[in-house]
């Protein structure tokens, strides 16, 4: 009974000693423990200050290249811009010069027309031709016609000329009747230039001037036959303004202004 109650006793004491030596144990692995704990804990800290950073860079990054790429795109659009730019003023340029150009043709057509309407009225006296006729008779002979044809083959536009057509006569016979004969010869050189050879009869210009203006005194039978004649006189539209042209007389005589300056002289038959 005694030994029983000892080994209960010894058990009791033997049970409480391990409790100690537990619980003193598990303190001495507590305080051991402990700082390895606080530097786990400080690591487990500063490795979620470290995430919180790093997300935080992440998004400062992902913000930058959003930035950045956005100015990339502003900065493309504004070369492309630049460049529409460019070429919206090189086509305008090139209009300007287009209108330029055309501003100096159109100056210089209108110069030229000017000139020409200046100059409508600027004829130049490019042939006279000579055709005699018969005592007391206005009937065109075949040598006649021949020298109007010939005066008509030099005209290269009979659209831009003007005709003078002058009838004279010798002194044989009254004044009346020689301005009345000297018209009659200046209606057969019309009538033949507009109806057989097709001149504009708005481009001829007649006269019948009579014994005025001889080519040659009438002392004699031949000065008398220079003066039976019709003057035919062509004058060419100038519109260069330049200089008259070389007139051309045919069969020697001289006629014109010149003729129109001798003295009348008296009647000789």
């Amino acid at each position: 009974m005694i030994t029983s109650k000892v080994q209960a006793m010894l058990a009791t004491a033997a049970i409480v000693s391990l409790g100690s030596w537990g619980c003193a144990t598990k303190k001495h692995v507590r305080e051991a423990i402990a700082p390895v704990q606080q530097q786990v804990n400080d690591v487990q800290k500063q490795t979620a200050d470290n995430k919180t950073s790093i997300g935080d860079l992440d998004r400062q990054v992902a913000t930058a290249d959003e930035k950045a790429t956005d100015a990339g795109r502003r900065a493309s659009d504004a070369a492309k811009a630049a460049s529409d730019a460019n070429n919206a003023a090189q086509q305008a340029q090139q209009r300007a010069d287009s209108a330029n150009t055309l501003a100096q043709q159109v100056n210089s057509r209108a110069d030229r027309l000017e000139q020409n309407f200046s100059n409508l009225d600027n004829y130049s006296l490019v042939n006279t031709q000579q055709v005699f006729f018969k005592v007391g008779q206005s009937t065109l002979s075949k040598d006649a016609k021949d020298q109007l044809d010939t005066a008509v083959a030099s005209m290269t536009n009979p659209h831009n000329i003007i005709i003078e057509v002058e009838g004279f006569t010798d002194r044989t016979g009254g004044k009346a009747y020689n301005l009345e004969l000297a018209r009659r010869r200046a209606d057969a050189v019309v009538r033949y230039l507009t109806v057989e050879k097709n001149i504009p009869l708005r481009e001829v210009r007649q006269l019948g001037v009579g014994s005025d203006f001889p080519n040659a005194t009438n002392k004699t039978r031949a000065e008398r036959k220079e003066n039976r004649r019709v003057d035919v006189k062509v004058y060419a539209l100038n519109l260069s303004g330049t200089g008259a042209a070389t007139s051309s007389t045919t069969n020697g005589s001289t006629s014109g202004a010149s003729d129109r300056t001798r003295t009348p002289v008296p009647d000789q038959r």
